[in-house]
């Protein structure tokens, strides 16, 4: 009987010492999970660290872009009204000396006139086509009104009551007709 309870003893140790190893086991393999799991949660939080960071650089790139912007903006605009009164500038001075001058002032005018005329060409300002006898054309001009004008002039410009103008290829100002009709 007592192999018995020896054999009963050791049968029982032994599962006590399967149990334990296996129980062993399980908690390494649990701790190398946590582990794995640590690294990658430290790995993902270093990824979200640099999407944040670049996030961060990326807004203030823009946010300085945006505002270059408005400043070239309002520099290109402070420049072109620069560049008209300095081509306008001349024109001034003739002007004045056309007062000052003993000769006749039609004349200066006539002077000051074609300088302005040419000063404004150069800067891109043409004129819209309005000589009397063309053809209406409702995409520059502006019929103020239309006046019997015989058959001739049905449908054509019969005088201009006010240029009308184009800035490189854009109409500023459309030219203010009668037309016959």
């Amino acid at each position: 009987m007592e192999n018995e309870k020896k054999d009963i003893h050791n049968d029982a140790q032994e599962e006590i010492t399967t149990a334990t190893h296996e129980q062993n086991m399980a908690t390494e393999q649990l701790l190398e999970d946590i582990i794995t799991e640590n690294e990658e949660t430290a790995a993902l939080q270093e990824q979200i660290d640099v999407l944040k960071d670049k996030y961060v650089r990326l807004m203030a790139e823009f946010d300085n872009f945006r505002k270059r912007v408005i400043k070239e903006k309002a520099d290109i605009i402070a420049t072109a009204s620069k560049d008209t009164m300095t081509a306008l500038l001349p024109v001034l001075d003739d002007f004045e000396r056309a007062q000052k001058s003993e000769g006749t002032f039609s004349e200066g005018i006539q002077l000051v006139y074609h300088k302005l005329h040419t000063s404004l060409r150069n800067l891109g300002l043409r004129p819209i086509n309005t000589a009397t006898g063309t053809p209406f054309d409702a995409e520059y001009q502006e019929a103020i009104t239309e006046i019997a004008a015989g058959e001739e002039l049905s449908g054509k410009i019969v005088d201009t009551i006010e240029q009308g103008y184009t800035l490189n290829d854009k109409i500023i100002r459309f030219a203010k007709v009668v037309v016959g009709k």
